[in-house]
Parts: structure tokens; C-alpha cells; sequence
């Protein structure tokens, strides 16, 4: 796929891709994703994962959980796979997650912490300025065709809106599970928002919400 993505990226075609850096994908258990699994081999269920038990399924809790409902977590990926796409110069890492009640994808919470405590400092996958790049300007760069305002985002310089991460590159570390989606990260210890601090001396400030919306064009 990274080969496809150069060739094509070679042709000057505005092409980009992106990664998460964890090794399941996660969506729910009724969809359509999963329409016609009760006829799979029996050893596919074992790759699924349900978050509130942490238990691996099989034929017959599959049919019990798609029944109730729920999001339900897909192991798919392989640890050298993903250190693969995150050192490709290409790569956005990308956060998308759901958690409802605390329950949901951990990368919704984890994703940065891993990737900066996991992927730059335990694996050297790649270097801490490609991972902020990866994290930040490019993603930024992407949208601002069809979004003005994000010129101003991924950067640190004057003018640009002041949403300021400061971490220890020696011990932040993601914390979020499967199980226990939503714990916090560690290592982060400020971060501002539109130049409001959200995270103070690494505590989350309550009912602070500068964030604003950035909306296409």
C-alpha cells in the first residue's frame, strides 16, 4: 500500500494517507461490518475482542453480543506493520475514536502519548520531530485548502493560534486500554487551547472548553 501511495503521490497526484498506532480497529458489534460472520472459520472470532469483559469471542458469544449491541474491538494488524506506515514521511497519524460511558477505541485518548512514548523512545520507529511533524503540521497542511483557519494550527510562530502541547519526551506514555478507554496519558504536563490552559501542571482543568469549531469553506 506505502508503495502505491509513492507511486501515485510520484504522478503529482494530491494524494495522502494516514495510521493509528494500535493493532485493532473497533466499530459496532451490529453493523453491517459484520453482517455474515456467523459462517466465518471458527478461529476469526478469536481476533475480536469485547471491551466491558475483556474476553476473546467465539461463534457463540459473537451471536450474544451482536444481538445486545456494542462496540467490539477487531485485532488485524501487526506491530511491524505499524511501525512501517508511522516511519513512512508520508504518514499522517490519525486519532479518529469513539468512547461513550468510557467505553470505546483507547486511541480516542492514547493516540499521541503512544506514538511520542511507544514509537519514538521504546521503538526508535522514528525521530521525536517527525512524530510532532506527523502529529501536527501535516495534518494542519492537509486541511488548508478547505479550511482557512488551518494555517494557523500546527505551528508555533506569531500569529498562529497558540494550542500549545509541553510534554516530557522521557516519560510521556499513552495509559488508555481496551478495557479502560478513556485514562489519561502521562507526561503531558500543559497544554493550551487557543492560549488557555486546559492541562496544568499535568491536571486536567475543569469546565475549561476554549475550543472552537473550524469549519470548511
Amino acid at each position: 500500500m506505502l508503495r502505491i501511495f509513492d507511486g501515485v503521490h510520484a504522478h503529482g497526484l494530491d494524494v495522502t494517507t494516514e495510521a493509528y498506532p494500535y493493532t485493532a480497529s473497533m466499530t459496532e458489534i451490529a453493523s453491517a461490518a459484520y453482517s455474515g460472520w456467523e459462517n466465518r472459520p471458527a478461529e476469526d472470532f478469536a481476533k475480536l475482542l469485547w471491551p466491558p469483559t475483556g474476553e476473546r469471542l467465539t461463534r457463540e458469544s459473537f451471536a450474544r453480543y451482536r444481538k445486545q449491541g456494542g462496540f467490539v474491538a477487531q485485532f488485524g494488524n501487526t506491530e511491524e506493520m505499524i511501525r512501517l506506515a508511522l516511519a513512512h514521511p508520508g504518514v499522517i497519524v490519525a486519532s479518529d475514536g469513539i468512547i461513550e460511558n468510557g467505553i470505546g477505541h483507547p486511541r480516542a485518548v492514547g493516540t499521541y502519548a503512544r506514538v511520542l512514548g511507544k514509537y519514538v523512545r521504546e521503538d526508535k520507529a522514528l525521530s521525536l520531530m517527525d512524530a510532532i511533524r506527523k502529529s501536527s503540521l501535516l495534518p494542519a497542511k492537509r486541511l488548508e485548502a478547505v479550511s482557512p483557519q488551518m494555517r494557523q494550527k500546527g505551528r508555533l510562530k506569531v500569529g498562529a493560534d497558540a494550542d500549545i502541547n509541553v510534554f516530557d519526551p522521557a516519560t510521556v506514555i499513552d495509559k488508555a486500554t481496551f478495557q479502560s478507554a478513556a485514562q489519561f496519558s502521562e507526561g503531558f504536563r500543559y497544554v493550551l487551547v487557543s492560549g488557555t490552559l486546559v492541562v496544568r501542571d499535568g491536571k486536567l482543568q475543569e469546565d475549561v472548553a476554549p475550543g472552537q469549531a473550524i469549519r470548511a469553506h
